[in-house]
């Protein structure tokens, strides 16, 4: 039986839609909805079901970060997990000093286990403790704060899924020039504008409408998408295209969490800068 005939016209059509959809777009959606499940039941349980969640997020990414930078990475990775498990209880119970003491303590031990490497090695192996911890302290504080801890998670979540969700289709439905070619080719300007502003928008769902949060959502957008940038800047540092591949559609949980664990951050500091360590979620939703 001969085949039907398909005309050059369809067969553009069915690539424009091929390049706007993408082909990995089922395995990241499902992989997406399971870990945004996870993640709103984690937020919703508050107390040690939050605690023990980004706890175990934190320790994946830290695995990841010492993988890339050493092979065998079991010595390294130790020292740095007790830090986070002692940094993980103390951000539950409120303590950012403390918490932050403790990565201090796991980031040192790291550098004395790798004291074979070269100095620059055991930079790249002590900052991972950092790079996973100041995530789980930032979300800690934020949902440990009264009253408003599992509003400020909800808005951070709502920001920084908007952003990537539309950036992914903004920058492949409008196209134009790439924001940073020799780091992540695939993003472009367009992208970048319509993330954010969605972004923005996405969090108001979840707080108080104000012009102050939706500028701050602004920023935690911008921040999410130059954490991005800069996880692949690392990548492309040690000449590997995904973190690892626990992850079906988005590699690993570093390259899951890149744009999060920035505006975590800022979102964090900015809490406790505006009300301090008890009230920081006020700090970020209240203006």
């Amino acid at each position: 039986m001969a085949e039907p005939m398909t005309s050059p016209k369809g067969d553009a059509t069915r690539r424009g839609a091929g390049a706007l959809i993408g082909s990995d777009l089922p395995a990241r959606a499902a992989a997406g909805l399971v870990m945004m499940a996870l993640a709103l039941s984690s937020a919703w349980a508050g107390g040690w079901w939050f605690a023990l969640f980004w706890l175990l997020a934190a320790l994946a990414v830290l695995w990841e970060w010492q993988t890339l930078a050493v092979a065998d990475n079991r010595t390294l990775w130790l020292p740095g997990a007790a830090g986070l498990v002692v940094a993980a209880y103390l951000a539950h119970e409120a303590q950012p000093a403390a918490s932050l003491m403790a990565l201090l303590a796991g980031a040192l031990a790291t550098g004395l286990a790798a004291r074979g490497a070269s100095r620059d090695m055991r930079l790249w192996t002590a900052a991972g403790v950092f790079y996973a911890g100041g995530m789980l302290v930032a979300v800690g504080l934020l949902r440990a704060s009264s009253p408003l801890g599992l509003r400020a998670i909800l808005w951070l979540f709502a920001v920084v899924w908007g952003t990537d969700i539309m950036a992914y289709f903004g920058g492949r439905l409008i196209g134009g020039p790439k924001l940073w070619v020799r780091v992540s080719p695939g993003k472009t300007w367009s992208g970048f504008g319509v993330g954010i502003v969605c972004g923005a928008a996405a969090g108001l769902l979840a707080a108080p409408a104000s012009v102050g949060v939706f500028m701050l959502g602004l920023a935690a957008g911008a921040a999410a998408q130059g954490g991005d940038l800069a996880e692949s800047a690392i990548k492309r540092h040690f000449g590997v295209k995904d973190s690892s591949r626990l992850i079906p559609g988005h590699g690993g949980f570093m390259d899951r969490l890149d744009g999060f664990i920035a505006a975590a951050l800022l979102a964090a500091i900015v809490g406790f800068v505006r009300a301090g360590a008890d009230h920081m979620a006020s700090g970020v939703l209240q203006w």
